[in-house]
């Protein structure tokens, strides 16, 4: 098992290195200046060389990648030079010295994914700190519903396959799975924010957190989380229905469940102690990409309900074009999708221990 998750982890780190790569480049060849977005309309020629010169916009790009690549990197090389861009500067890096070697030093410490543009000199790590835990919240709500539900409803959509009962599953499972996000989020906006907010009481837009009346301090809301909520988990809802079905009517199918019905085993000791488990291995990996895709995906439904969540940061940093704060909520995302395959893959190996052994 430890062979395994050796093996998985050194695949990871080279996705990562992969999708930084890509996202340094991608952004490095737009056009426009770094040192004038972070400027805005006050910049002189003189800010502006004292600006590029702070954060190594003056270098050559391979240059500007390797700084880039050593300010991601938990394991880092500085300068004890105060003009180099590595310099250890205050309050930059979150971490402490390992040692010296001649004039450089080496630094243990968190990713740093450097300050953005628009926000005074506000750390990335801390803008994608305060929105994080609201799109993880959502997400893992979403997830939640999808799971249950449809769990559920692919396991009744089996238990009486080709029946009305099938059929309207089936129909509720397309129609999730067709309808885009957005389009489901304006709608449940106004038809349950809206239209029927005298029965539902739900609000069309609202985020976790809402200031009370007299301004002194925050609250909890948690029925701003039911809108947002149910959208973002209506296509992994028609998803895991689907896989459900699909997967269950394989296992019922299989010799060693002929055999119990055979010792005379009720359908539900059948379905729960020996189908269920065998059933839940393609769900299990649609769930992950689905909760990884979530946090991504969640951009559209977060601004549309007014969700205080990173996917509203991001939308809002595409309209600032703050480059820092989209590549670096870029790379929190792809690395929480690569640890969460990581976490379903040793659960799927636990399920099916043949995986483990390949």
């Amino acid at each position: 098992m430890i062979r395994y998750l050796l093996h998985k982890i050194g695949y990871a780190l080279l996705t990562l290195f992969g999708v930084i790569t890509v996202i340094f480049i991608l952004f490095t060849i737009l056009p426009g200046d770094p040192a004038r977005m972070m400027l805005d309309q006050n910049e002189n020629s003189e800010q502006l060389a004292l600006v590029k010169k702070k954060y190594g916009f003056d270098k050559p790009l391979s240059t500007q990648y390797v700084y880039y690549l050593n300010d991601l990197s938990p394991l880092s090389f500085h300068s004890k030079n105060e003009e180099d861009y590595t310099f250890l500067a205050d309050g930059k890096y979150n971490g402490f010295s390992l040692l010296n070697i001649g004039n450089t030093t080496v630094f243990l410490k968190t990713p740093y994914l450097r300050e953005s543009f628009q926000k005074s000199g506000k750390k990335v790590s801390d803008v994608i700190g305060n929105t994080l835990p609201n799109t993880f919240i959502l997400a893992l709500f979403a997830i939640v519903i999808a799971i249950v539900i449809g769990i559920f409803l692919g396991i009744l959509s089996a238990v009486y396959k080709d029946t009305f009962l099938d059929r309207m599953i089936a129909l509720i499972s397309t129609l999730g799975m067709s309808i885009p996000s957005f389009f489901s989020a304006i709608l449940f906006a106004w038809l349950f924010g809206f239209v029927w907010h005298h029965i539902t009481g739900l609000n069309m837009t609202g985020s976790l957190y809402e200031v009370d009346d007299f301004g002194e301090g925050s609250f909890i809301q948690w029925k701003n989380i039911l809108l947002p909520g149910i959208v973002l988990g209506i296509r992994p809802l028609g998803v895991v229905i689907q896989l459900m079905r699909n997967s269950l009517l394989e296992t019922l199918s299989q010799d060693y469940i002929r055999t119990a019905k055979a010792k005379g085993l009720s359908s539900y000791q059948i379905i729960v102690k020996h189908a269920l488990k065998n059933s839940l291995n393609p769900v299990v990996t649609a769930i992950s990409g689905w909760f990884a895709s979530m946090l991504a995906g969640a951009v559209f439904v977060e601004y549309i309900f007014g969700w205080n969540g990173l996917g509203k940061e991001i939308v809002e940093a595409l309209n600032n074009l703050d480059l820092p704060v989209i590549m670096g909520s870029v790379i929190v995302i792809a690395t929480t999708f690569v640890v969460i395959n990581i976490l379903v893959d040793l659960v799927y190996a636990y399920l099916d221990p043949k995986i483990r052994l390949s």
